[in-house]
């Protein structure tokens, strides 16, 4: 019987490399924690004091300062343009003082902020939910006249004609642009608030707790009537 030659093994070059030791990966709980404080930080105008952090996330003092030092620290390398300081006694997140000039520029560029009136905002929303809405259509609502606003929301951009209605005087219809969307971070009117989480909301600020109800009195039972003698028991 002929014998067979063993097989040889294959050698890939990494096998020739030595061992590296893998990164530890970072424990999900601390990366959630991590990107938590991440959010909170940047979402707040005024620095927030460590007390108020560890009060926001529910975690232990050490585990928060960890996670700090640890975002502090990625914040730090040179291609971010952000940074988290201490600032009166909290953390606070900021651009970069090297990047102070293009900011600068940057921002004296940009329009003027957005600020409507009351009016304006009413009238922007009844154009929002009930769109395209005519002129006549948009006061019967709110009870009051607005060409002035109307005008102030076309000036804006915020609003833009849509035709004519196909009626008696053929009024002008009014509809959001794509400027209202950016303004206001929506990505479609899909994602608009409906009316229903708008009830909601309002009845939820208005509602307060009610005292509990006393209970009815109840009348006690009826004594059960004696069985009558002459019946027959039954099988």
């Amino acid at each position: 019987m002929e014998e067979t030659a063993p097989q040889q093994e294959s050698v890939f070059p990494e096998d020739l490399l030595p061992d590296e030791p893998a990164a530890a990966p970072i424990a999900m709980e601390e990366a959630k924690l991590k990107a938590v404080l991440e959010a909170i930080i940047y979402v707040t105008d005024e620095p927030l004091s460590l007390e108020q952090i560890c009060a926001a996330v529910e975690q232990p003092r050490e585990s928060v300062i960890a996670a700090l030092e640890q975002l502090t620290a990625d914040y730090e390398r040179p291609e971010r343009g952000l940074t988290i300081r201490e600032v009166a006694g909290g953390f606070k997140m900021s651009t970069k003082p090297e990047h102070h000039e293009e900011v600068r520029r940057f921002v004296k560029s940009l329009n003027p902020p957005l600020k409507l009136s009351l009016p304006a905002l009413e009238t922007l929303a009844v154009i929002a939910y009930k769109q395209p809405v005519t002129g006549p259509e948009i006061k019967e609502i709110r009870g009051v006249q607005g060409l002035g606003v109307l005008k102030t929301l076309l000036d804006r951009k915020l609003i833009a004609t849509a035709g004519h209605k196909d009626v008696i005087g053929k009024p002008v219809l009014y509809k959001t642009t794509r400027e209202f969307l950016l303004q206001f971070g929506l990505k479609d009117l899909g994602e608009l608030p409906t009316l229903k989480e708008f009830q909601e909301l309002a009845r939820f600020d208005t509602e307060t707790p009610a005292e509990a109800a006393p209970e009815p009195a109840t009348e006690p039972a009826a004594a059960p009537e004696p069985a009558d003698a002459s019946a027959e028991p039954q099988p």
